[in-house]
Order: structure tokens, then C-alpha cells, then sequence
């Protein structure tokens, strides 16, 4: 396949659309889209948003989108406080795929249905990837080998997840069967409005009103600790560690299909996007519904138990540092350590046509495109005969760093 969305990418070195002055011969600069706005520094982030503008790349739509960025601006030595995951650059996909646009679905949703207008924050914009990967039927190594470069909006340090279902998701798969897949869209993860609980991955907690209202359901689920995890997991008796795997960890278990305008399915993907230590969880009994995983390691209940180990052992020595917040670079509890399970990769495309226009959502897949519609591409074969599936990737990872913070 050739070069599938076109995007025109800015030098990093040089400040575009925010500094110097044009020439009467430049061409014009980039309208900027809502998501190149959506990041400011925090009291301890160092670099302005000039630099950090530096960073972005222009979309199918010719609007100018933020892009992956190290955590610290190697020209400078300033610090974001952010990172968005492992650089694409590595990714043998990266030379066809161009840098990724955060928010371009997003904005594209606008146009579509202003009525669902979702637009996320930046931070949340996650990378990962790995090349070369042995995929399996039934747990068994098969000789089809695929790269996999993939990315999702995935906040857990806020109470936005804990409602809404919408979220970006862009996906890209090569394989040697023949079986490839350049997918941007909004993922609907399981029902707005609620999530599922971390320690037991089946009760529904109703969180509030599905925001935005009128957001559709989708399969997959959001699996979000609440309050009665950590008490369970967490907040131990004396002489037992914490089990933070079990009372925080955070699996967004997506659910992908393109469709035509039939109903029926020309790919399905369906990725989970796991979070080993979130900034935060369900917490009914606060204002603003969240409680913070750092604060745990001060909290001691009336019968003695608290938090030992893990987390609050490297962040706190188990309580006894005192002062350290969520946003605090030493919190042990920020999101950086990910995985991905890549799961299953089906495609069902024997239409003849590679490239298809479908609606933020997947939708109404068309070979021409229509106003709000999203460019994708799809092989043109039908893998379904042996349904393979791609192992995890990220094990060991973490994507830290000098000033990084929730």
C-alpha cells in the first residue's frame, strides 16, 4: 500500500506557525485544530507552549494536530511533564504512516455529528509498538509475522474515563499473510456513562450522565478501580503487602469494526490497553468522584490497616515521606507502565477496494468520501480462515522521565 493519510510533517527543530514571519511567496499556515490548543505547562512544567508547539504535524484535513514528543525538548532541556508513550519513529510502519495527529478524529467528529462534539485532553495520547511480532492461533506460534504501531487517548489521571466511552484510537497492522489495517476512529469502550470494576472485571459502577449525551454504546469494556477495590486490595491488614495489580491496575478492552452501510463488517480489531499504576480511581464519596492512588500510601484505617509495598514503598517509604500529591514527578502512580494486548486482527475485505471512507465511528464505509468521513485502508483479502492473535506488548516499559507527573 502507499503512504495512506498524506500527512505533511513540520521539522521539529523549527517552531512552525509560532515563530518567524512569512515571506510574500509562503504559502499560507496551517489552520490549527482544536487539539493544538489543548495543552498548557503546569506550575512545575518548564517548557512554553512555543516549543511545545514545535512538536505536530499536519492532518488529512490540512489542519495542523499535535504529535509524539519526548518528555524533555532535547534542543532546550525543558521539561512537558507529559509523555505520550514509546516513539514512533522506531516503528518499521512510521516511514509510511508519518507522525500520528492526536485529535484528528476528534475534530473530523465536529463535522460530523456537532451534536457529540468530544474533544480530549492532550496528555492522554498514548503510543506503542513492536515489529515483528509471532502471531498465534490457540496459544501456538504460527509462521505469520505482523508489525503492529497503535495508539489510543487514554487519561487515567482524570475523572473523564469514568463517563465517557469515546476516545481516540489509531491503529496500524502489517502482516506477511497479506493482512493489513491503517484505521483512525473513535472507539466507543463499552456503555457511556459507566465503567467496570478493576477486582472483579464484571459489576457495572453508573458513574454519572454519559458525556457527551447521546454517545453510543460500544462493545469492550473500560475496567476502572473504584473505592471498593482499593479497600479490599489495597488497604491491608499488618504484616500483608498491597496487591496493586488487583485493586488498581486499569484494562480498557476495546472493540473495533469497520462496517458498511449493510451492517456487515470489513475488519474487526480489538486491542486492550492496560495501565499498571493510574493516578487515580472511583471514589463515590468525594465531590469530584476522584480518589487519588498516592494518598492511600497516608491513609490508615481505624483498625490498622493501610498500604505497604509496591508504589507507596518507592514513593513514600510506606507513608513515612510526607507531602507528595498526585501531580508530584516522585509519585510512583502516573500511568507510565502500559501494555497492550494486540488480540484479534480479522479482515473481511473481498470487495475489491483497499481505501474506504467511514464515519468517526467506523460506520457507513464508503469507497468515496462524504462530508465527516475519515480515510481508511483496508487489505483486500479475507483472513478469517485462520483467526490468529498478537501476544502483548509494552512488558518492561515505561515511559518516564525527568519532570513527568500525572
Amino acid at each position: 500500500m502507499n503512504r495512506w493519510f498524506g500527512f505533511a510533517v513540520l521539522p521539529l527543530a523549527l517552531a512552525a506557525c509560532t515563530e518567524g514571519s512569512q515571506g510574500p511567496s509562503d504559502p499560507p499556515a496551517p489552520q490549527r485544530s482544536r487539539a493544538m490548543d489543548a495543552w498548557h505547562p503546569g506550575s512545575g512544567d518548564s517548557c512554553p507552549i512555543s516549543v511545545h508547539d514545535r512538536y505536530s504535524t499536519v492532518g488529512p484535513d490540512g489542519k495542523l494536530y499535535p504529535t509524539w514528543h519526548p518528555a524533555v525538548d532535547p534542543a532546550t532541556g525543558c521539561t512537558f511533564g507529559h509523555e505520550h508513550g514509546r516513539d514512533p519513529a522506531g516503528s518499521v510502519l512510521f516511514a509510511a504512516s508519518g507522525p500520528i495527529p492526536f485529535g484528528y478524529a476528534n475534530e473530523t467528529l465536529d463535522q460530523f455529528d456537532p451534536s457529540l462534539s468530544r474533544h480530549e485532553d492532550h496528555v492522554g495520547h498514548k503510543i506503542e509498538w513492536e515489529n515483528g511480532l509471532t502471531m498465534r492461533v490457540d496459544s501456538v506460534p504460527i509462521a505469520t509475522r505482523c508489525d503492529v504501531l497503535t495508539k489510543l487517548h487514554q487519561g487515567t489521571h482524570s475523572k473523564d474515563a469514568f463517563t465517557n466511552n469515546l476516545h481516540e484510537i489509531v491503529y496500524h497492522l502489517k502482516c506477511t499473510d497479506g493482512s493489513e489495517l491503517h484505521v483512525t476512529m473513535m472507539s466507543a469502550i463499552g456503555r457511556p456513562g459507566e465503567f467496570v470494576r478493576t477486582c472483579d472485571r464484571e459489576a457495572h459502577v453508573m458513574a454519572g450522565q454519559a458525556t457527551p449525551a447521546g454517545s453510543p454504546i460500544g462493545n469492550g469494556k473500560r475496567v476502572i478501580a473504584d473505592r471498593g477495590c482499593v479497600d479490599q486490595f489495597i488497604l491491608v491488614t499488618p504484616g500483608q503487602p498491597s496487591m496493586f495489580n488487583s485493586g488498581l491496575r486499569e484494562s480498557w478492552q476495546t472493540s473495533n469494526t469497520i462496517r458498511l452501510p449493510s451492517g456487515k463488517p470489513l475488519a474487526h480489531f480489538n486491542p486492550y490497553f492496560q495501565v499498571v499504576a493510574p493516578s487515580r480511581f472511583y471514589d463515590p464519596s468525594r465531590g469530584d468522584l476522584t480518589g487519588r492512588s498516592i494518598d492511600l500510601c497516608y491513609e490508615v484505617e481505624a483498625n490498622g490497616d493501610r498500604a505497604r509495598g509496591g508504589g507507596c514503598l518507592v514513593a513514600t517509604s510506606n507513608g513515612a515521606v510526607l507531602g507528595i500529591t498526585y501531580d508530584d514527578p516522585r509519585s510512583t502512580f502516573n500511568g507510565v507502565a502500559r501494555v497492550v494486548d494486540i488480540n484479534t486482527n480479522l479482515i473481511y475485505n473481498t470487495t475489491g477496494n483497499e481505501v474506504w471512507y467511514t464515519d468517526p465511528f467506523g460506520k457507513n464505509a464508503s469507497p468515496t468520501a462524504f462530508p465527516g468521513s475519515i480515510r481508511q485502508l483496508i487489505g483486500k483479502l479475507d483472513n478469517t480462515a485462520i483467526r490468529f492473535t498478537g501476544p502483548v506488548i509494552g512488558v518492561g516499559r515505561q515511559y518516564g522521565g525527568p519532570g513527568v507527573h500525572a
